[in-house]
């Protein structure tokens, strides 16, 4: 009887045991998920306070009140994704020109707390390759009318970081004028080959966003033709349409390497001289 009660005895603590370990367990990644939420909580737009809303005329507007709101409610309870989101269009909106002296004090604090700093830094950083495609791409088709240019919507006040074939006029270091609002309501369509006219000028034009998970839109890059210089300089000119195509076609170097397919490459060893040759 005794080794019964003895071996009783043993599983009830076993079973203990085992049932300590367990909530023991849950209670370790019951924290750890608390702690995840909390590290990095939830988009902005989930609030009621996301500050930017609609007009009438179906356009983004930046809003103010809804700004304060958010900023003081981060100061209280900790959300380390929305708070940065926050930040990032606070900057993007040049909101410290816009707030009280009081409130400047506010945002200092925030921007300090969930380090604003590293947000702006972690966004050039993440543009420098964009910033080397589109030089790149740009240097490629010299003196053809073909703009291309980099905006970084960090620093909307002078976003334009890398402009190429300059046929607008701009300058580096320019600002975004309606750009960023544009791309906010058209966040989820393409912008491709559309006409701008401005006075006696036309374009045809590109806007491509480049988005970063954590804030939304962080740049755009923009490709700007000159269409009077083309259809009205170029094309009237046997001269000139022949110095178009040569600085189209312009190389600095030759290399040794295959970009068709097996079968186009074969086609090439045979004779065929471009994509829309049928002769082979």
């Amino acid at each position: 009887m005794i080794s019964a009660l003895q071996s009783e005895i043993g599983i009830n603590v076993i079973a203990s045991i085992i049932a300590s370990a367990f909530f023991l367990a849950a209670g370790f990644i019951w924290g750890k998920y608390k702690e995840r939420c909390r590290k990095f909580g939830r988009n902005l737009e989930e609030y009621d306070f996301y500050p930017f809303t609609i007009s009438r005329e179906n356009f983004g507007e930046f809003n103010l009140n809804n700004f304060r709101l958010g900023m003081h409610y981060f100061l209280k309870n900790e959300d380390h994704t929305a708070a940065r989101q926050l930040i990032f269009i606070g900057e993007q909106n040049n909101v410290r020109t816009q707030l009280e002296p009081a409130e400047q004090t506010v945002y200092a604090q925030l921007f300090d707390k969930y380090q604003g700093k590293k947000i702006v830094d972690d966004t050039h950083e993440f543009l420098e390759n964009y910033e080397r495609i589109v030089r790149l791409i740009g240097k490629s088709f010299p003196n053809t009318g073909m703009e291309i240019l980099l905006h970084n919507l960090a620093d909307p006040a002078h976003s334009l970081i890398v402009l190429e074939n300059n046929v607008t006029g701009r300058h580096l270091r320019d600002g975004t004028t309606n750009l960023l609002i544009d791309l906010k309501r058209r966040e989820n369509e393409d912008k491709l080959n559309y006409e701008l006219n401005i006075g006696a000028r036309k374009f045809k034009c590109t806007t491509i966003p480049i988005k970063r998970k954590e804030f939304g839109i962080v740049g755009a890059i923009c490709i700007n033709v000159d269409v009077n210089y083309l259809t009205e300089k170029v094309m009237k000119s046997q001269e000139r349409v022949e110095a178009f195509f040569k600085n189209l076609c312009r190389t600095d170097m030759q290399l040794d390497e295959n970009i068709l397919s097996k079968d186009e490459y074969a086609k090439a060893l045979k004779g065929k001289r471009h994509f829309k040759d049928e002769t082979i």
